[in-house]
């Protein structure tokens, strides 16, 4: 007897990575806000998450899996240095559109 989670399929998980990935694509290119180009990022990491996931578990292998912890722990990390960045930015102009940094001079 094979229940729901046995049709499930590699075309699923590439499905579902590719939408998560996309809507980070958009997300970013259409938002102005630092934070939410910041949310869109990671959005597109969870999104290759997903599929390196799917792929694992359609090869039966965990090196997938392994790599995937790999890339969580490097997002881990760029999120905590893009938070102290945005931070940071925000105490200066006081506002987080990044139209406001276009103009950055160094």
């Amino acid at each position: 007897m094979t229940g729901p989670i046995d049709q499930i399929t590699l075309a699923h998980f590439l499905l579902t990575g590719a939408v998560l990935f996309a809507l980070g694509v958009v997300g970013f290119l259409t938002r102005r806000n630092l934070i939410i180009m910041f949310l869109c990022t990671e959005m597109m990491f969870q999104g290759v998450a997903v599929s390196l996931v799917g792929f694992s578990a359609f090869h039966v292998n965990v090196t997938g899996q392994t790599f995937v912890i790999f890339v969580l722990t490097i997002a881990a990390a760029e999120a905590a240095l893009a938070l102290g960045l945005v931070v940071l930015l925000f105490r200066r102009k006081r506002t987080l559109d990044a139209e406001a940094w276009a103009g950055m001079k160094g």
